[in-house]
Formats: C-alpha cells, structure tokens, sequence
C-alpha cells in the first residue's frame, strides 16, 4: 500500500467515529409503542368507590337456640338471673300476708318464733304465724285490738305494743291465749281492762287511763302466777284485791286516798303474813299511808308513800 493511502485510513476512522448517531426524539418513541402488543389493561378488576358510603351490617348474634358449628365463635352474652320462683306460702317461712299484700316476716322480723314489728308505721296488727311466742308491735299507731286479731295463737307468751294509741280492746281479744303470760300495754289510751287469761305472771299498764271503775279489775285475785303489776300513772282511786303470789305491785301517781284492812293482809287470820310482796309503790297519790297502818302490818317491808 502506498504510504499516501496509509496515512489517510486511520483519519478516515476518526471521522467515522466521530460522527453522532442520530438522534431520536423521545414523542416519538412514545407515539410509536404498540399498546396493544404488551400492555393488558383488563390485568386488575376496576374497584367501585361508591361502596365506601355503604353502612357494614354487623352480624345478628345468635340465638341460644341456634347451634353453633365449625369454628364459628359463639357471642359473649351475658346470662339474666334464673327467676325466683319460690313459693313463700308453701315454704312455711314467712308466715300468712299482712294487708299490704306481703307476708308478715317480710314486713317485720321474725326470729325463733319472735315477731319484731317496732316503729313500722302499723295501724293495725298484722296476722302472726302460728308457732309465734313473743310479739312485739312497740311504737307504732294501732288503736284497737280486736277479737280476732289474736286468733289460733295457742303458743303466744308474751305481748308488748308500748306506746301506740290504743283505746279500744275487745273484751274477748286476749281471752283465748291458753299460754299468755305477759302483756305489755304501757303509754296507750286503754281506758277498760279486757279478760285475761289466769296464766299471767306480768301485767303493765303503766300511763294509760285505767279507773277504778272500770270491769274486770277483779281479776287479778284469780292469777295464782301474777307476780309483776305495773298500774301507775291512771286514774285509779282504790286498789283491786290482789292474789298471794304477787312480787311487785306500782301505783304511784294515780288517786289512792285509802287503803282497805284487807288489801294486803287478812284482817281475820293476825299471823297472815305476805311475805312475797316487796315492792309497794304508793307515791304520787293523795294518801297519808301512815294513817293506814294496820293494812300494811302484813307486810316484809312498808309501801313507798308519804308518811
């Protein structure tokens, strides 16, 4: 080769690689893809945005009837209480209903065959149980005790209705109580002794309205057990015959103005002596007891009075 011709190859070269691709522009490449060739537009389900306003339905809970299958989780409920059905009547506990329409253990206490019926805002009183032994019915507003309200009480030993407003007690109302031993009638109106029965060891009438007067005051003479007499604040101007076995006798603060020779002693027997009787209350009445003395000369210790 010719050294002219060796010279021009490689600047020949250099032209060649210096020469610039031509370029293309980038529209057009972009105007020239085949969509149709790679790109498949159905690749992903189209989402519906309307559904975001749609509320979600929370699951019904199921039915305690329902049956629960495979995995399902059963819904924490809570479970009401299993209803009382217990028949108070037919238990025997509570005793028969009071008027208000409920039983009477449940309207008072009943313990042992203690019946507790204290400031309960009572006009009347209420049936007891039958197997009842001692009833307390203390500051309330009963006002009468009737025949019937003690009825079929054949275990009943003891009364106390302190201070009620009771005026009225029919004459037959404590007679048929063949255990009654106490009867407590203290603070009331009771202006007329009612019948009691002979088994009574403890009688209180204190501050009532009691007269001489009044029926049945004899009928402590018969009480063979009578120990306990409580008759102060009344209006009684004599003092009843009194049987032999009684401990403690009250009338201060009545109208006593004499004492009879055979009220405490027996005027035909001179040795009599009544030696149970001890405690003899005749202060607060208009009586001079030392004008009377043989009538107490009977006595273990003299009556309490103005001398």
């Amino acid at each position: 080769m010719p050294p002219l011709v060796r010279r021009l190859i490689p600047l020949l070269l250099v032209v060649g690689c210096g020469s610039a691709a031509p370029t293309e522009d980038p529209e057009d490449v972009l105007l020239d893809l085949d969509i149709d060739e790679d790109l498949d537009l159905n690749l992903y389900e189209t989402f519906d945005y309307d559904d975001l306003d749609q509320e979600i339905d929370a699951p019904a809970p199921l039915s305690p009837e329902a049956p629960v299958t495979g995995d399902e989780e059963t819904p924490q409920t809570s479970t009401p209480p299993a209803p009382n059905n217990q028949d108070f009547k037919a238990l025997g506990l509570f005793g028969p209903d009071t008027g208000l329409g409920m039983p009477t253990c449940l309207l008072c206490v009943c313990l042992s065959g203690s019946v507790y019926c204290d400031d309960s805002n009572l006009e009347d009183i209420p049936p007891l149980p039958k197997d009842t032994t001692h009833f307390y019915g203390r500051f309330n507003k009963i006002e009468h005790i009737k025949n019937t309200t003690f009825t079929n009480l054949d275990k009943l030993q003891s009364i106390d209705l302190t201070g009620n407003y009771i005026s009225e007690i029919d004459v037959a109302a404590l007679r048929p109580l063949p255990q009654l031993q106490q009867l407590i009638l203290a603070d009331n109106d009771v202006k007329v002794m009612p019948d009691l029965p002979k088994t009574m060891r403890l009688i209180d009438l204190r501050n009532n309205k009691l007269k001489s007067s009044t029926e049945h005051l004899e009928v402590f003479k018969d009480m063979k057990d009578l120990e306990y007499l409580y008759l102060s604040d009344n209006e009684l101007d004599y003092i009843p015959p009194l049987p032999l076995s009684l401990r403690v006798l009250h009338l201060q603060n009545n109208n006593i103005q004499s004492l009879h020779m055979d009220t405490f002693c027996n005027s035909r027997d001179p040795t009599f002596i009544r030696r149970k009787l001890e405690d003899i209350r005749l202060d607060g009445n208009p009586l001079n007891t030392h004008l009377f003395a043989p009538a107490y000369s009977c006595l273990p210790r003299l009556p309490v009075g103005t001398y």
